[in-house]
């Protein structure tokens, strides 16, 4: 059997295919990384697609056959680390590299950086502050570069994505279930 096709660097295409087999499978999971960013539309690139999923045997059986379906090999060594919750599992024999993380660096929980997520069309992405926390605890240096333009990207998001407060005259009138502005 040939080998498939490998994409040398991260694509939009390979986290869509990637999030439709998780979501067929039920696994429960958060983009993270460089690639959570990108697809938030940080101007950046990276070589593999980083996934935060929680250690959990039945979550990792079902990360495993979305995995599968996509032509990744799982070998018996590769499939015993996931379904242990092992820290760090580098998958790089299949169409794309992909990395699955049960315990990222400075963030305290999945069920915690799932309450911050963000949905991003079909795309479960750990919060910005968590992918930025994340880089900063792992110290490598090739987080670090970037560090600068990451946290600029997260300010920019940030102000673009907020909603508008309600003023206390629109709030009052809401209290008053009419449009008219209290006596």
């Amino acid at each position: 059997m040939d080998a498939p096709e490998r994409t040398p660097k991260f694509e939009l295409a390979q986290a869509r295919e990637l999030a439709e087999a998780l979501a067929q499978h039920g696994a429960d999971y958060l983009f993270l990384g460089k690639a959570g960013a990108i697809l938030l539309g940080y101007p950046g690139t990276t070589l593999d697609l980083d996934l935060f999923a929680p250690k959990d045997a039945e979550n990792a059986r079902r990360c495993i056959a979305a995995l599968r379906d996509l032509d990744f090999h799982i070998d018996a060594e590769t499939e015993q680390a996931l379904l242990t919750g092992k820290d760090f599992v580098q998958i790089k024999d299949g169409p794309f590299d992909v990395d699955i993380i049960h315990a990222p660096d400075g963030i305290e929980s999945f069920t915690a950086a799932k309450s911050r997520r963000i949905m991003e069309d079909i795309f479960p992405v750990a919060h910005l502050r968590d992918i930025i926390a994340s880089k900063k605890a792992s110290n490598r240096k090739k987080d670090l570069v970037d560090m600068e333009l990451l946290e600029e990207f997260a300010r920019v998001y940030a102000a673009e994505k907020a909603q508008p407060l309600p003023s206390a005259l629109e709030r009052a009138m809401e209290r008053h279930g009419d449009n008219q502005p209290p006596p």
